[in-house]
């Protein structure tokens, strides 16, 4: 085949590329780009456009590799510039971000939105710096100060009343009142994140369950801040109950607008019943990525920043992973850097000596790492973590009596996937992610057989806020 019969090839594929982003399909927009590389290797925009379909996967390791050819065939590719920078800006390298949107503002010395970006980026590499040089090493617990019994709920509060055990009364009520767009009194804010975090700061960091006879589990992935998808789970599945437990499976916060009614919720739930409901810390659920996706800000805006504080150190607390029934580890990243890795490992492990999961360890790679289909292991998609093939998924699952991990941590345009020969399987919970990914969404039931019970689930209509509504800043708004 000539040059210009490849090239046009090439160009067809690009434009059914462009076609599916359009679509909002982005898995197969960066196939049908793949596929135009893979023709012809040459036109920069190829690269450039797959780039910004992987920033829409949070692929942002590769879009930032995709950005850096598109540069080296045209190192005067401005968009290629702008989606370099906003990728970096995910993976908070923000000194990264910055040089390049310098060179968009020097190009486009007249484009508005460039110039707000580089003044934002500029914050917040001011602000990381600021944080890094007020940082000590064993910050005091945001609970020592809270006299919580000291503070007055008035008379006109139109909300239930919570004593000192949570109710069923006071979830429902809570469900109807967060429907309606009412916030909780801050003391009960309060009692509610202090109840959950004693009692999860006591739980192991691989907590080990079995499913008993008559009951079931359900299996959740990310929910983001979607609050109203996850009403939908519960219509359609059934509200938690002492025969029917739940898991659900990090990140339960952040890019969706009502991340602090959703983690309300689920902390009520679980301190209504700590034996049958469960919660594994997601990477979502850390200080860097509340910061930058909105969690932080929601929860200055509808509370206040002690409630940030409490959640940070909430966060820190919960379990990292859970064993069910002896056959399914979940946890929400993946697999690790070192084949010796086992659930002792997972069990010894202290997560209460180290409350953020930093950029290696064995905590880091829990709540970040990713599926491959090659075998070995890779750099990270994300540029954050690494990335397993199935051999190395099949090793472990052997080495450890097994039968497969289930993860979330990924968009999955059927809700979930059954990768590595059955024994990897993503979950992913929130449909139509950030209003903008045509995904569904699913959980997982599972009975006392130990069977896995897959079912997709379609978003529901929500009230007119945006995601990322409640972030500081809106270089966010680009991905």
């Amino acid at each position: 085949m000539t040059t210009d019969a490849a090239r046009t090839e090439a160009i067809a594929l690009k434009d059914k590329g462009n076609k599916a982003f359009k679509d909002h399909d982005w898995p197969s927009a960066v196939d049908f780009y793949s596929q135009a590389i893979d023709k012809y290797d040459a036109d920069p925009a190829f690269y450039s456009n797959r780039a910004q379909a992987n920033i829409k996967l949070e692929a942002y390791g590769y879009a930032i590799a995709d950005a850096s050819k598109a540069l080296e065939l045209d190192p005067n590719n401005v968009k290629a510039y702008w989606r370099r920078a906003i990728a970096n800006t995910a993976i908070l390298d923000s000194r990264a971000a910055l040089r390049d949107f310098k060179y968009v503002c020097k190009k486009e010395p007249n484009n508005k939105d460039a110039k707000l970006k580089l003044a934002e980026c500029e914050k917040m590499v001011k602000r990381i710096a600021f944080l890094k040089a007020i940082e000590v090493g064993d910050p005091p617990s945001a609970f020592v100060d809270l006299d919580i019994d000291s503070i007055q709920v008035p008379d006109d509060y139109d909300g239930a009343k919570l004593g000192d055990k949570m109710t069923q009364e006071f979830i429902n009520d809570m469900i109807e009142r967060f429907k309606n767009g009412k916030q909780l009194h801050k003391k009960y804010v309060y009692q509610i994140i202090k109840s959950v975090k004693d009692i999860v700061y006591d739980e192991p960091t691989m907590v080990e369950m079995e499913v008993a006879p008559k009951t079931q589990l359900t299996v959740c992935g990310d929910v983001h801040g979607q609050y109203f998808d996850l009403l939908e789970i519960f219509r359609l599945n059934g509200y938690p109950s002492d025969d029917h437990a739940y898991l659900f499976n990090g990140d339960f916060v952040d890019r969706g607008s009502w991340s602090t009614e959703i983690i309300l919720l689920l902390y009520a739930f679980k301190w209504l019943r700590p034996k049958y409901f469960f919660l594994n810390r997601g990477n979502h659920e850390t200080d860097d990525m509340n910061r930058v996706y909105g969690f932080e800000g929601e929860c200055k805006a509808k509370y206040n920043e002690k409630v940030f504080k409490l959640f940070s150190e909430s966060f820190s607390a919960l379990p990292l992973a859970t064993l069910v029934g002896k056959k399914y580890l979940t946890l929400h990243g993946g697999l690790f850097s070192d084949d010796k890795t086992s659930l002792d490992d997972i069990r010894k492990l202290n997560r209460h000596q180290q409350r953020q999961p930093g950029q290696a360890g064995l905590m880091m790679e829990m709540l970040w790492t990713d599926p491959q289909t090659a075998p070995g292991r890779g750099p990270s998609k994300r540029g954050v973590g690494l990335q397993f093939g199935p051999d190395v998924t099949k090793k472990f699952c052997d080495n450890n009596g097994l039968e497969a991990v289930i993860r979330s941590h990924e968009v999955r345009m059927e809700g979930y996937e059954v990768e590595h020969n059955g024994k990897c399987i993503t979950v992913f919970s929130a449909p139509k992610y950030c209003d903008t990914t045509e995904n569904k969404g699913a959980y997982i039931n599972i009975g006392p057989e130990l069977k896995l019970d897959f079912h997709k689930f379609d978003a529901v209509p929500h009230p007119d806020i945006k995601p990322m509504a409640y972030a500081q800043n809106s270089l966010m708004s680009m991905m």
